[in-house]
């Protein structure tokens, strides 16, 4: 009862919940039930999972007196938990009756993987943002970028099942429910301005201060985090421009999500090299 209460015991929780909403949204998509009505009992369940996994990342914090960004683990579970603040937000706004489906099974992916994974949580950091607030503002703000960007590729992704069901004539089924091409593309285009304007927001924010203190700035996870910066605002740039859309606009916001994943290791890899104290994991 008491591994159940600790913080791994309580974001396990709101995996499950995640995996279970995920499940209910297919069974009702097989019945070909999805409504309204019929898609209550999915945003409860997402909504009490989100609100276990909240529960688990507020204690972490708490363990570690600031956001719990400490290392790989909780990195990953943030941009998950940001996934599914953003459905939350944006689902009701653009009305797309799958994303809650595809947002379930993303969340709860990325949290069980991190769950899965010992070694992303060996090691904890005391004081990781110095106590310093705009710092801690500035990684939560950038990690959330990429809760943003998580949920770009998956609209990214329903837009490329729409595409191939159009030209290959399949309109029953999983893409009944699929919202048009157009309103997919046009839903892609603001989430990728979000992203890229809370990335923006971010570094001005961490630049305000490593001027003042150019010794604390780590130079090789600022490249990697300026690297995804500068691709996610090219291809707004060539998304403007008229040179990136539909198809190949999709595909590359899939691709730019992956690369930034990616690029989760060694920024985290870089941190633990930087670390003052380190504490074994408890």
């Amino acid at each position: 009862m008491n591994s159940l209460l600790t913080d791994r015991g309580i974001l396990w929780l709101g995996t499950l919940l995640y995996l279970a909403g995920f499940a209910v949204g297919c069974i009702q998509l097989l019945r070909k039930q999805q409504a309204t009505g019929e898609r209550t009992l999915l945003n409860l369940l997402l909504a009490f999972g989100l609100a276990t996994q909240t529960a688990g990342l507020y204690v972490r914090g708490l363990a570690h007196g600031g956001c719990p960004l400490g290392n790989q683990f909780e990195i990953v579970q943030f941009v998950a938990w940001s996934a599914m603040v953003l459905y939350f937000i944006v689902g009701p706004a653009f009305r797309v009756s799958l994303l809650g489906l595809f947002t379930a099974g993303y969340a709860a992916s990325l949290a069980a993987i991190s769950l899965a994974l010992p070694q992303w949580d060996l090691t904890r950091g005391t004081k990781l943002f110095g106590n310093n607030p705009w710092i801690e503002f500035h990684a939560a703000l950038a990690v959330f970028s990429y809760g943003v960007f998580g949920l770009l590729a998956l609209t990214s992704i329903m837009h490329l099942l729409q595409n191939w069901a159009l030209k290959h004539k399949r309109l029953d089924g999983l893409f009944w429910f699929l919202p048009s091409v157009v309103q997919l593309d046009q839903i892609n285009q603001r989430m990728l301005m979000a992203g890229v304007g809370l990335l923006t927001i971010s570094l001005a924010v961490g630049a305000s201060w490593w001027v003042r203190d150019t010794a604390s700035v780590h130079w090789p996870k600022l490249l990697v985090t300026l690297s995804v910066w500068a691709v996610y605002g090219g291809a707004l740039v060539l998304r403007w421009r008229g040179f990136l859309y539909a198809v190949r606009f999709s595909w590359t916001c899939v691709a730019l999500f992956l690369l930034a994943m990616l690029s989760l290791g060694p920024i985290n890899a870089n941190r633990e090299s930087h670390r003052v104290e380190l504490t074994p994991e408890r």
